[in-house]
């Protein structure tokens, strides 16, 4: 079906499926409540800036700017925490990910089982027994300061990477909705976050979390519930997705099928143990709190909090499904790309509670924004701390200006990308795909050094080296080479459709037959080839090369002369077992003395 004559006659089109009526397309537009939530959002946001900037500010010190003094409350972390970690991205693409490719990516929500365990137990008491703030300062006194460079570098330059593609995406919505341009609400939005980022310091990156937590909660919440009564309850939802093998769960261990549970499940431990414990936007906030027994119990808290929002997000997917499942709007060309669906949907069910549409996109954009904000803060601590201050006469004052200056250059840099961004078909492939350099050689390079007493610096090094470089060809040759099929759809009670068009099949007809099946599936001859990797395992192939190469160099090779090692440094529960006399290290006093100088 040709895109411009749905398109011409969308503005008197209605759109129905077997629960009924959908929607009248005239209504997809945002109304002046609407308009008054969105910049309600934004003010609050705003808002917070100003009082922690100027009215409720302590000491104007770069611990207070960084980690709020240490002082912070459990609760506001945690709540933080699963704010940061649903960007606008989750909101946006995961629904649209059940939606065309069906339940699988759910075990990367249920992987969250195995994950806080890790970070309570392996991973974050490693941090509060050595008294490190910057993760990456673990690195250095572990192994060596080449390491820790390497992972610092590669910190930044991911998260370069992935701010505009945070901030983009809920542009990409608010455009979706407005018709406004997408670069100028990109700017507009961005603008505030670098202005409450730049004079509140953390404490207003966790509060404004806080708030934005709150309406995401409300939002994907409502979204799920009035859509699945729009179809007719939780039990038709269900009935329709799994007659569309929308709830089909993946059990093959085929390396180059996108979606299966054994991909998301694994790889998404190792991904979200490296975003959440081994990353220093998320780190620094853990190690904000006074104690371990605080870090724990904040942990638990996003554990349980990040659960229940992806859950209903997950479930949005397949109640929109449910709704379109014979009146797909991507094949009938009511919206151009799956990561637009999502706001279509909302308009749809809850378009005609007034100002629900505008709660919906400040949902998203509130995603975005504590996902940037935190990024962008703990970005220029490392810039300043790792290059900078080595450099330069340090004074309090002159850090914390040279901190906001970066946070400003930082924004500049994610409006200026959102014209490349805008190129992309698939974020949430893009998104894994940037990830799967890094986050498997973090995840690798952290856990050889807690786990692994004999490992040393040279042999990690040389690991996060071979991982990365592989992972980088991997990533860069496949682009373009790999294209997965979404499950079936139809259009069959589309009436634009049935108006323009003699040619339509039926629900049955749309679903591939035994040789179209064939068709889709790679000659048996053809062989494997390491390209056609699914973009889930990325990250867990990155970890693989790591403790592959690592582990047998940490034998191979003598450590570097003078090496010393710190029973603390490694996790709790592999102290008991090592055998090597408790030494503090000279690189562990050298960090401990520039902290106490600085």
């Amino acid at each position: 079906m040709n895109a411009s004559i749905i398109t011409s006659t969308m503005a008197s089109a209605v759109v129905s499926n077997g629960s009924g009526v959908i929607s009248d397309i005239s209504q997809f537009v945002f109304n002046s409540v609407d308009y008054s939530v969105f910049v309600f959002m934004l003010c609050i946001s705003a808002g917070i800036g100003v009082y922690f900037g100027f009215f409720a500010k302590g000491e104007d010190t770069t611990e207070e700017y960084l980690h709020g003094g240490k002082q912070m409350k459990t609760l506001p972390i945690a709540i933080s925490l699963v704010a940061s970690q649903l960007s606008g991205i989750s909101i946006m693409t995961i629904p649209a990910e059940m939606y065309s490719y069906g339940i699988n990516w759910f075990f990367n929500v249920v992987s969250m089982v195995i994950i806080i365990p890790i970070l309570l137990w392996v991973v974050i008491p490693v941090f509060y027994n050595n008294n490190i703030s910057n993760c990456y300062e673990y690195l250095e006194v572990r192994f060596n300061r080449k390491t820790r460079e390497l992972q610092t570098i590669a910190f930044m330059v991911t998260l370069f990477l992935m701010l505009p593609v945070f901030i983009f995406i809920p542009a990409l919505a608010f455009s979706q909705v407005t018709g406004i341009n997408i670069h100028l609400i990109n700017g507009v939005v961005c603008a505030i976050c670098v202005f409450y980022t730049m004079f509140g310091g953390i404490k207003a990156v966790v509060w404004t979390d806080v708030v934005q937590a709150a309406i995401m909660v409300m939002s994907v919440t409502l979204v799920g519930v009035l859509g699945a009564i729009k179809v007719g309850g939780v039990t038709e939802v269900f009935r329709i997705a799994g007659e569309g093998q929308r709830l089909n769960v993946n059990l093959e261990f085929d390396a180059t099928t996108r979606s299966t549970f054994w991909n998301n499940f694994i790889s998404s431990t190792i991904m979200w143990t490296s975003y959440v414990g081994l990353n220093q936007s998320c780190v620094q906030r853990i190690v904000s709190l006074p104690s371990l027994k605080h870090a724990r119990r904040s942990l638990i808290i996003f554990g349980f909090g990040f659960v229940m929002i992806m859950f209903f997000n997950c479930f949005t997917g397949i109640v929109m499904y449910a709704r379109y499942h014979d009146c797909d709007p991507l094949e009938a060309g009511f919206v151009s790309k799956a990561d637009k669906l999502m706001p279509f949907f909302v308009q749809d069910v809850v378009g005609h509670l007034k100002g629900m549409p505008g709660v919906f996109i400040s949902c998203v954009f509130s995603a975005a924004l504590s996902t940037m904000s935190a990024g962008m803060n703990s970005l220029a601590g490392i810039v300043y701390f790792d290059y900078i201050k080595p450099h330069i006469k340090h004074t309090e004052r002159r850090a914390n200006l040279t901190m906001k200056t970066l946070v400003l250059l930082t924004g500049l840099y994610c409006i200026l990308a959102g014209t490349v961004v805008e190129k992309f078909s698939s974020i949430l492939q893009i998104v894994y795909s940037i990830g799967g350099v890094t986050f498997g050689s973090v995840f690798g390079v952290f856990l050889l050094g807690m786990l692994v007493p004999k490992a040393h610096g040279r042999a990690a090094f040389w690991a996060a080296i071979s991982s990365m470089l592989v992972m980088v060809y991997i990533v860069g040759a496949s682009q373009g080479r790999n294209h997965y099929e979404t499950l079936p759809s139809s259009v069959v009670s589309c009436p634009v459709l049935n108006m323009t068009s003699a040619s339509l099949t039926s629900p049955l007809d749309a679903m591939p037959q035994q040789q179209d099946f064939d068709s889709l599936t790679p000659a048996t001859d053809k062989g494997f080839h390491i390209l056609d990797l699914s973009f889930n395992w990325y990250s867990t192939l990155g970890a693989i090369i790591v403790f592959a190469v690592g582990i047998p160099l940490s034998y191979i090779l003598s450590p570097e002369k003078g090496a010393k090692f710190d029973v603390k440094l490694l996790s709790p529960i592999i102290q008991p077992f090592a055998n090597y006399e408790l030494a503090q290290t000279e690189e562990v006093l050298e960090v401990i003395t520039a902290k106490t100088k600085s």
